[in-house]
């Protein structure tokens, strides 16, 4: 049985150090031994992200545009 320090700090910094070492996302090689369909679909679906990501941004902006009008 873990100390509740240890697994804190194991929930805490352990992904951190490992996403870390893997380096950020990429598209290209990034899903290998896949059938290309797959990997077409990953690809698809990171874009979505970044789409739903930017447009919160956008609404963000506007939003404090919004404020600073009023």
């Amino acid at each position: 049985m873990r100390s509740r320090v240890a697994r804190w700090f194991h929930d805490t910094f352990h992904d951190w150090f490992f996403r870390s070492l893997i380096g950020p996302a990429q598209t290209r090689n990034a899903v290998q031994g896949c059938e290309q369909p797959a990997r077409d679909q990953w690809k698809r679906d990171l874009e979505a992200r970044k789409a739903y990501s930017r447009e919160q941004r956008e609404r963000k902006r506007l939003a404090r545009e919004g404020q600073r009008r009023d």
